[in-house]
């Protein structure tokens, strides 16, 4: 069993789900990864990650939803759930809000395009 902390990455985007998974990997920590919330849960089941980056908008089941099943549920609600948002740019022609994203019960979020060092910082800070 590794002592590496397990990160799971969620986003539709394979480029920035890689670009996000090199970095926490220079870092140190392991990484899996899934393509939308369904695959997510499926990750989460298999492996409990210590923190999930977990983008909004994707196929098949949000993140919002994800984030709030995850959370009611005692068996994962002490994940930390970090929320990837682009919907600051699309507002207007999306049903996703920033009001949204703060009422949700995630950890932390941040928005797209990401900072990877940003990133980083809040991953660290949620699992000190």
């Amino acid at each position: 069993m590794s002592d590496k902390q397990l990160i799971l990455v969620v986003d539709d985007d394979p480029d920035l789900v890689e670009s996000i998974s090199m970095k926490l990997e220079s870092y140190n920590f392991r990484v899996a990864k899934a393509y939308d919330g369904v695959e997510a849960f499926e990750k989460i089941k298999e492996e409990r990650p210590e923190l999930i980056i977990l983008d909004v908008m994707m196929p098949r089941k949000n993140g919002y939803e994800l984030c709030d099943e995850l959370k009611k549920d005692d068996q994962y609600k002490d994940i930390v759930v970090v929320l990837l948002t682009a919907v600051g740019d699309a507002v207007t022609t999306t049903k996703y809000t920033h009001f949204g994203g703060k009422t949700t019960l995630a950890d932390d979020f941040i928005p797209k395009p990401i900072d990877l060092d940003r990133l980083m910082e809040i991953v660290k800070e949620n699992l000190e």
